[in-house]
C-alpha cells in the first residue's frame, strides 16, 4: 500500500511537472511572438500607415539612403526647365515670304481696273493669311501707289525684326504687341497702324519644346546628385509617434532592424522550435535530476512563475530601445534561485532566459552574451549566499562582466560616441547592482510569505541571540546543549556526504525545541538526584508527554515563524520510531504479554525523514543519546555504538525514502566517531588535595569517559 501511495504521489508530481513544462513552453512563445505582433518592431509597417509609437535608433548606424537619394534626384530633375530648340531660320523666311505673297496679292486687288469697289473688297476679305476689317481694307485701297509700296517694305523689315527673335508658343502675344514700337517714325499715324494689321498675323513661333534635349538635360542633373548619406545616433528619433511614416522614415526603420517588410513563416518557425527546445532542456533537468525541492508543487510553480514574469517583461521592455535593455536586471533570476534552490538551479534556468530574452532583437550578439556571461558569473561568485556581502560582490560581478561584455561585443562593432559608451558602462553598473538588490528583496520577500528556506534566514534564526533560541536556552538548558552536540554531528556529516550542511545545522538546532515546553520530562533538563516525573505516570501518559514535544515543537517554529524547511527536522527527526523505554515499562506491567499493549500509543506521529538533511538528524540523535547511555570506554566501542544506531535505523524502514547510499552510511559512521571521540576522550584526573575544599573526592587515577 506505501508504495501504491508512493506510485501515485510519483505520477502526480509528474503529471505537475509536464503541466507546468508545457505550460512554460507555450508562455514562453507567445511571449516571443506576441511582442511581435504588437510591436512596430515586429509590424510589417509601410509608408502611409501611423506610427503606434516613438521609434527611436537602438544603435549608431550609417548608410547610403536610396529613398533620400533618389528624392535628391528627382528633385533636381524637378529643377531642370524644359528645353527649347534653338530658332528656326527657315520659319522666319517663310513667313515673310507668306507676308510678301499676301502683299503682293493686295497690290494686284488694288491696281485691278475692271473690278469695283464692292469686289476688291471681297476680294481682300477672302485672303486665308490676313483678316482685315472693311476700315482697313478701305484704307489700303485708298493710299497712293508711292505710300502703298513704304507700307509693304515697312511691313517686311517689322516682320523680320521680329522673326529674328527667339518666338515660343508662350511670348507670340507678347511679341504681336510689341509691333507697333518696331514700325518707323516717319509714317503717318495712320500709316503705323496699317503695318501691326499686315504683320501680327505673321508672327509665329521658330523655337519649340525639344523632348530630347529636356530628358538628355534631367539625365544629367540626375547624375550630378551625389548618393545621400543618412545617419543616426543611439536614441535619436526616427518617427513620432502618431505621425505617419513616409518612404524614407520605412527605409531608416528597416536599416535599424525596428520592422520588418513582412513577419515570415520562418520567423514564426524558429521561434516555436526555440520555444520547444527549451522545453526539452527544462524537462531534461527535472527528470534527470532528483532534486528536493524539484519535487515540490511550490517550489516548481515559484521557478515556472518567476522564469515567466522575467521574460515577458524583458520581452516588452527591450525592443526598441538602446539603453533599457542593458539597465533590465535580468540577472536577478539566476541570483534568486541560486539563493533558493542552489547554484545549479540558477545556473540551468538563467541559460534559456538569456537566450530567450535577448532572441531575435537587432542587437542580439551582444545583448545574450551580456544576459548569460553576466548572470553566470555573478552566481558563481555568489557561492551559498550566507552574507550581505556576498550579494553586493555579485552585483559588482554583474557590473564588471557586463561592462567588459560592452566592450566585447559592441564597442568594435558599433560606430559610438564617449557619452553613448559612458551611458552603457553606467547601465551595467546599476543593472549589477539593482539585480543584487531586487534579489535581495524577493529572497525576503518569498521567505516571509512562502515559507521558502535562504542561508541569509538560516544564519540569522541560527544566532544564540535569536528569539526561539533564547527561549530554548532559558527553558531547556539541557536540551539546548544535546542540540548543540547534535547540529554538530549532523552538520559535520553532511559535508562528507554533500547534503546542506547549513540547513542541517540549523533544523538539529531547533528539533527539539518542543521540549521548552515542559522541559523537566527530559531527562537532560533533570538535575541529578531530583525525582524523575515520569516515575509516577502511566506509560502511556509518559509517553505521550514525550511525544508531544514533536507538535509542541511546530506551535512554537510556526509563532516564531521559523521557515517551513525547519518543520521537516521537528517532525521528522524521530520518524516513526517507538518510545522504547516507555513502550518497555508498558510491556512489562502487562507481564510481558506484548499482545496487550498498542504499539501506537507509544509511536512517533512521524512521518519518516523525507531528505538525507533530516535523516543526518535523526541519525545523529540517536547516536548521541546512546553513547551519552552506553558511555563508551574507547574508540572501539563508540564505533560499535555508532554503527547499532544507524543500523537499528536503517533497519526500521527509517532511511528508506532518504537516497542515502550504503557508502553515505559508512561516512556517517566516521563522521560521528570523528565527532563524539571529541567530545568522549580521555581526561586527565587531578590528584586529592586536603588543602582545597570540594576536591577531596576526585579520582587520581586516569579513566575513559
Amino acid at each position: 500500500m506505501v508504495f501504491a501511495q508512493s506510485g501515485r504521489i510519483s505520477t502526480r508530481i509528474r503529471t505537475i511537472q509536464i503541466s507546468l513544462l508545457v505550460s512554460v513552453g507555450l508562455i514562453s512563445m507567445a511571449a516571443l511572438i506576441v511582442p511581435l505582433s504588437l510591436n512596430p518592431g515586429a509590424l510589417p509597417l509601410s509608408a502611409g500607415e501611423v506610427a503606434p509609437r516613438d521609434l527611436q535608433a537602438p544603435d549608431a548606424i550609417e548608410y547610403v539612403s536610396e529613398v533620400r537619394t533618389e528624392e535628391a534626384r528627382a528633385a533636381a530633375e524637378r529643377a531642370v526647365p524644359q528645353i527649347y530648340s534653338v530658332p528656326d531660320p527657315s520659319t522666319a523666311r517663310g513667313q515673310i515670304e507668306r507676308l510678301r505673297a499676301a502683299l503682293d496679292y493686295i497690290s494686284l486687288v488694288r491696281i485691278d481696273e475692271y473690278a469695283s469697289p464692292e469686289q476688291k473688297q471681297a476680294d481682300l476679305e477672302s485672303l486665308s493669311d490676313l483678316s482685315l476689317d472693311v476700315e482697313t481694307t478701305q484704307q489700303i485701297m485708298d493710299l497712293s501707289s508711292a505710300r502703298w509700296d513704304t507700307i509693304q517694305q515697312e511691313s517686311l523689315s517689322v516682320l523680320e525684326q521680329v522673326m529674328r527673335n527667339t518666338i515660343r508658343e508662350a511670348n507670340v502675344q507678347t511679341l504681336r504687341r510689341s509691333v507697333p514700337s518696331l514700325v518707323s517714325l516717319a509714317l503717318t499715324a495712320e500709316q503705323a497702324r496699317l503695318v501691326p494689321e499686315l504683320v501680327s498675323a505673321f508672327i509665329v513661333p521658330n523655337s519649340f519644346k525639344s523632348p530630347e534635349l529636356t530628358e538628355s538635360a534631367r539625365q544629367e542633373a540626375r547624375e550630378a546628385v551625389q548618393p545621400v548619406v543618412q545617419t543616426y545616433k543611439p536614441g535619436e528619433m526616427v518617427v513620432a509617434g502618431g505621425q505617419i511614416i513616409n518612404l524614407a522614415q520605412v527605409e531608416a526603420l528597416e536599416k535599424l532592424g525596428l520592422i520588418e517588410p513582412g513577419q515570415q513563416w520562418q520567423d514564426y518557425l524558429g521561434i516555436v522550435a526555440l520555444g520547444i527546445l527549451t522545453t526539452v532542456f527544462i524537462g531534461l533537468y527535472f527528470f534527470r535530476r532528483n532534486r528536493s525541492y524539484i519535487l515540490e508543487t511550490r517550489s516548481m510553480v515559484l521557478i515556472a512563475v518567476t522564469f515567466i514574469i522575467f521574460l515577458i517583461g524583458a520581452r516588452l521592455t527591450i525592443p526598441d530601445r538602446t539603453i533599457i535593455p542593458y539597465l533590465y536586471p535580468l540577472a536577478a533570476f539566476g541570483l534568486l534561485l541560486a539563493t533558493l534552490f542552489g547554484m545549479e538551479a540558477g545556473i540551468i534556468f538563467s541559460l534559456p532566459l538569456a537566450i530567450l530574452a535577448a532572441y531575435g532583437l537587432p542587437n542580439t550578439l551582444d545583448l545574450m552574451p551580456y544576459y548569460l556571461l553576466s548572470t553566470l558569473t555573478a552566481i558563481l561568485v555568489l557561492g551559498p549566499a550566507r552574507r550581505f556581502s556576498a550579494f553586493l560582490r555579485a552585483g559588482a560581478t554583474i557590473a564588471g562582466a557586463g561592462i567588459a561584455m560592452i566592450l566585447a561585443f559592441r564597442l568594435p562593432f558599433v560606430q559610438m560616441d564617449w557619452l553613448g559608451i559612458a551611458t552603457l558602462l553606467g547601465a551595467a553598473i546599476f543593472n549589477g547592482f539593482a539585480s543584487a538588490g531586487i534579489t535581495l528583496l524577493l529572497q525576503y520577500y518569498l521567505t516571509q510569505t512562502l515559507g521558502l528556506t535562504t542561508p541569509l534566514q538560516l544564519l540569522e534564526i541560527s544566532r544564540p541571540d535569536s528569539p526561539l533560541m533564547q527561549f530554548l536556552l532559558r527553558n531547556a538548558p539541557g536540551t539546548y546543549q544535546h542540540s548543540l552536540q547534535v547540529a554538530n554531528m549532523a552538520e559535520q556529516a553532511a559535508e562528507r556526504v554533500g547534503a546542506d550542511a547549513l540547513l542541517t545545522r540549523v533544523g538539529a538546532l531547533y528539533h527539539d525545541v518542543g521540549k521548552a515546553r515542559k522541559p523537566r520530562y527530559f531527562i537532560e533538563n533533570q538535575v541529578p538526584g531530583s525525582i524523575n516525573m515520569h516515575d509516577d505516570l502511566d506509560p502511556a501518559e509518559s509517553s505521550r508527554i514525550i511525544i508531544n514535544h514533536i507538535p509542541d515543537g511546530i506551535e512554537l517554529a510556526r509563532k516564531y515563524r521559523l521557515p517551513n524547511r525547519i518543520d521537516d527536522f521537528i517532525l521528522e527527526h524521530h520518524g516513526t520510531m517507538l518510545t522504547r523505554y516507555q513502550y518497555s515499562n508498558a510491556v512489562e506491567a502487562a507481564g510481558g504479554d506484548e499482545s496487550k499493549v498498542s504499539q501506537e500509543k507509544f509511536r512517533y506521529p512521524g512521518p519518516r525523514p523525507r531528505s538525507r538533511e533530516t535523516a543526518l538528524l535523526m541519525l545523529a540523535d540517536g547516536t548521541e543519546a546512546r553513547v551519552r547511555a552506553g558511555k563508551p570506554e574507547n574508540e572501539k566501542e563508540l564505533t560499535k555504538i555508532v554503527r547499532a544506531a544507524i543500523d537499528h535505523a536503517q533497519g526500521s524502514g527509517q532511511l528508506d525514502n532518504t537516497r542515502l547510499t550504503l557508502r553515505d552510511l559508512s561516512r556517517i559512521v566516521q563522521s560521528f566517531v570523528t565527532t563524539l571521540r571529541g567530545s568522549y576522550h580521555s581526561r586527565i584526573e587531578y590528584p586529592k588535595s586536603k588543602n582545597t575544599p570540594g576536591l577531596e573526592n576526585v579520582q587520581t587515577t586516569p579513566r575513559n569517559n
